[in-house]
């Protein structure tokens, strides 16, 4: 039997010097130093004099780079967009590659190493990075799909501005692992549920099926027990911060159900933006037409998304 599921969460199983200038929007290597290495990033600055408002874009799951592109899913170029619409609007962002991912795979020596709050610690180290820099003068998380929990997690440990959610998942992973699941045969299910549950406990699962090594190999199962652990409706009401839900109802793998449960946990009403995607471009509705703008790179973010995180940061 062979399992074919398309688990767009589950990518993450698949493990300057100098500056620029462009159009008055400057972009430098920003990296940060931490044990083992370093994780490589990029400062876009505004025309003008700071100190600048900036924010810190997290990526999402699986080899997805700063720039928003994936080997997985191609290249689109969304938080690159994100990053120089900001400049453009006076705010200055941090985008970065996470270990284990582009310029920081170094930092991953095994997959087995990696977990988590990994990631979470990571970026506290951004943030505080950040908050140092006199050319700053406050700090703000954009997080995009898993991103947006990572982020979420970050802002519970240290203090921020505000906090944006794109794309955010509303349910715990294990939660969202057995629903995408339920849509194979019954054969599947029965040998995938009762994985999924030993790792929600906290227990590792030896003899995995070979047709599931993808999803359930010893090497992924420790990431897989520290992710399992957060719920983000829980991790949402613990922000200490402003934060804006923003969700497409043309997403493949996010729904408006799971922005309206985040909204719920932050006590607040989300964004629902109309036809756009995953990737935050405007989008056919057909799945084959959707997924092509994943690989465009020159297709424009969708017109309302900038004008929604611009506003948010401008006023809080």
């Amino acid at each position: 039997m062979k399992l074919r599921v398309f688990i767009i969460i589950l990518g993450l199983l698949l493990v300057l010097n100098g500056c620029s200038s462009t159009g008055g929007v400057k972009e430098e290597e920003y990296d940060l130093t931490v044990e083992g290495g370093v994780i490589y990033g990029t400062l876009t600055v505004p025309q003008g004099e700071g100190p600048f408002k900036v924010a810190i874009i997290h990526p999402g799951s699986g080899p997805t780079d700063r720039d928003g592109n994936s080997a997985i899913a191609g290249s689109n170029n969304g938080l690159k967009m994100i990053a120089q619409e900001l400049a453009n609007n006076g705010i200055a962002s941090i985008r970065y590659d996470k270990r284990g991912i582009a310029e920081s795979m170094g930092l991953i020596k095994s997959e087995s190493e990696l977990v988590f709050e990994d990631y979470i610690n990571d970026l506290v180290l951004w943030i505080e990075k950040a908050g140092s820099d006199e050319r700053f003068s406050s700090v703000y998380l954009i997080g995009h799909s898993e991103g947006a929990l990572i982020s979420a997690a970050a802002a519970t440990k240290t203090q921020v501005s505000g906090f944006i959610s794109l794309a955010g998942v509303g349910e715990p992973a294990y939660d969202t692992l057995i629903r995408q699941l339920s849509t194979q045969p019954k054969e599947i299910t029965d040998l995938t549920t009762p994985i999924i549950m030993e790792l929600k406990e906290g227990r590792t699962v030896e003899d995995v099926p070979e047709m599931l090594q993808s999803l359930f190999r010893d090497s992924v199962q420790p990431y897989l027990i520290s992710w399992f652990k957060y719920d983000p409706v829980k991790v949402y009401g613990e922000i200490n911060a402003p934060v804006m839900v923003i969700q497409g109802d043309n997403d493949l793998q996010v729904t408006v159900e799971d922005a309206r449960m985040l909204g719920e946990g932050a006590g607040l009403e989300p964004v629902i933006i109309e036809g756009m995607n995953h990737i935050l471009k405007e989008a056919p509705t057909d799945s084959e037409g959707n997924l092509k703008t994943y690989q465009d790179p020159k297709l424009p973010l969708h017109p309302q998304l900038m004008d929604k995180i611009i506003n948010f940061i401008n006023n809080n």
